[in-house]
């Protein structure tokens, strides 16, 4: 079986060392005679964009590569339960298995891991409905205040204020075309052109 052994440390706590979960992780496959690739990351776990090894072994299982991924634990690969249960769901469509050398209960090859994946499932759900009434209620509460909400219009942001007039004289002037002053100020065309009419 190919399996790809995954291991990660947070960069800001300087005395981990992936060779302690690596180490765990070799001699568990050794006694199974697994076929191994390892992959480490040293980022923390939010920081998907640096975590290469991460991204590499997703990757890999998406085409096919692997038949199972082990690690030390799902905090190891996972930021949240959100991002657990949207890439074990993944994973279990793409044929790829998964488990925890110190949590023997997620292990999605067996009937008590699928379980847990359900249930996952439920937590996860649960946190979504938490997190749109939390968002709801700032969002009333900010209103309360007096706040505006959403993105500021085109206008109202200052690097768009101060680049207006001197983009609206190189047009006039035919010195810069349209899709340029629209990339330069960060709005699209259909802005673009409001900006130019109205302003």
């Amino acid at each position: 079986m190919r399996v790809a052994l995954y291991a990660r440390i947070s960069t800001r706590v300087k005395d981990q060392d992936p060779e302690v979960q690596l180490h765990l992780l070799r001699a568990y496959a050794a006694t199974r005679g697994w076929l191994l690739t390892e992959y480490v990351d040293r980022a923390p776990a939010g920081d998907l964009a640096g975590r290469a090894a991460w991204a590499r072994l997703l990757e890999d299982a998406r085409r096919r590569r692997l038949d199972h991924i082990l690690v030390w634990k799902l905090d190891r690969a996972f930021r949240s339960t959100l991002h657990c249960l949207s890439t074990l769901q993944e994973l279990e469509h793409g044929g790829v298995g998964f488990s925890c050398l110190t949590q023997s209960e997620v292990d999605t090859t067996s009937p008590t891991g699928r379980l847990l994946l359900t249930l996952l499932a439920a937590v996860a759900e649960f946190e979504r409905g938490l997190i749109r009434e939390r968002v709801k209620e700032g969002m009333a509460n900010a209103r309360r205040k007096g706040a505006s909400i959403g993105r500021p219009s085109a206008t109202a942001r200052p690097a768009v204020a101060r680049q207006r007039a001197a983009v609206k004289a190189e047009i006039a002037a035919g010195t810069l075309s349209k899709r340029e002053a629209a990339r330069r100020l960060g709005v699209g065309r259909a802005t673009l052109d409001r900006l130019l009419t109205h302003g």
